[in-house]
């Protein structure tokens, strides 16, 4: 992995030069069009998506936890909960703008009379949101899905505060993480050596296994980026698990096989972790030892929660590309999900 000329022919679409480039979307100027609303109160939020689209739904939902005064809650698929209604904000979030989940929730969102809004780069959505003057955030396109974790909490950001929910505090928060992404995200580049840089040996470590993450009440969004990541940039199977949950059945699920199993767990630590939830990754390690492989511990970066599961997104797509490298795979490309969503549409 040290070679460049292998890393450009192993990484046809330039996956590790997107990834090198994220931090800067934390600068993304997430403009609101059609942003005038007719000022109902709004009483719960709805974010709809799959995916990638989701997943900065789910980031949002944790790290607003204690700023947020109504119901926020994250669909994935075709319906929305009965008590979506006219105070409801539903918020369909989908790259391509075309996924079909995503536009049979926005119906039925539109027959409930809910405030709508749309975040996509192009597709349905947009055409959706421009011919029905729908308030929306066009991001940026050329990128994949999976990779727009930042833009894409931007958009919901700037969402969320045009129609009164939150103020822009958060927006600025994010903003001024730029400059330190960026620094942080040059010491996982291409052209340092793996012995210096921690998302090869990260790769390296996982080479031939299947990965488990474990996160906590904070980070369980990001355990499941990583899950996202694996998946789909290493073309591998990966699982991702949370305390205390896990910790009610899961745990147990470690102890009736030897230890050579073919996995690879990492645990996302957080010092702005429940205390109790630490303890919690400190006693399952050490109570699982001799039953599953020890857990590798990426103690997060960042000086504060936020700071925290950008950074550890980051990464999770680094260390994933460079996986998928030693797998012998394209990390960009997901032929056979395309392939899928086609022969469901036909």
């Amino acid at each position: 992995m040290d070679n460049p000329s292998v890393l450009r022919q192993k990484d046809p679409s330039g996956g590790l030069k997107i990834i090198a480039d994220q931090y800067q979307q934390a600068l993304f100027d997430a403009k609101i069009w059609n942003e005038d609303h007719d000022d109902r109160e709004i009483t719960s939020v709805v974010v709809v998506g799959m995916g990638g689209s989701a997943l900065a739904a789910d980031i949002a939902k944790v790290w607003l936890k204690h700023d947020l005064r109504i119901p926020f809650e994250v669909v994935r698929g075709y319906s929305l909960p009965s008590y979506v209604g006219r105070n409801t904000l539903v918020i369909a979030s989908s790259y391509s703008g075309n996924t079909e989940e995503t536009i049979s929730a926005l119906d039925m969102a539109e027959h409930c009379q809910s405030q709508l809004a749309i975040i996509a780069s192009s597709g349905k959505l947009m055409d959706i949101a421009a011919g029905y003057d729908i308030a929306h955030v066009n991001l940026p396109d050329g990128i994949p899905q999976r990779m727009t974790v930042i833009c894409n909490l931007r958009a919901i950001l700037a969402i969320l505060q045009n129609f009164d929910v939150i103020h822009n505090d958060q927006l600025d928060e994010i903003e001024k993480l730029s400059g330190w992404l960026g620094r942080e995200s040059a010491t996982w580049a291409p052209d340092i050596p793996t012995i210096e840089n921690y998302a090869k040996q990260l790769a390296e470590s996982a080479v031939g296994k299947t990965a488990v993450f474990y996160g906590g009440e904070l980070t369980a969004p990001l355990a499941y980026k990583w899950k996202i990541s694996w998946n789909e940039n290493a073309k591998n199977v990966a699982f991702a698990s949370a305390y205390p949950e896990a910790n009610h059945n899961e745990f147990l699920g470690w102890t009736s096989h030897p230890i050579e199993k073919p996995f690879a767990v990492f645990d996302l630590v957080s010092r702005f972790e429940n205390p109790k939830i630490l303890r919690r990754f400190e006693l399952s390690d050490r109570m699982l030892s001799g039953k599953r492989p020890a857990a590798t511990t990426i103690d997060l970066e960042g000086k504060t929660p936020i700071a925290q599961l950008l950074w550890g997104s980051i990464l999770a797509d680094f260390v994933s590309v460079y996986l998928g490298i030693l797998n012998g795979v394209d990390p960009v490309s997901v032929e056979l999900i395309n392939k899928f969503k086609k022969e469901l549409k036909d």
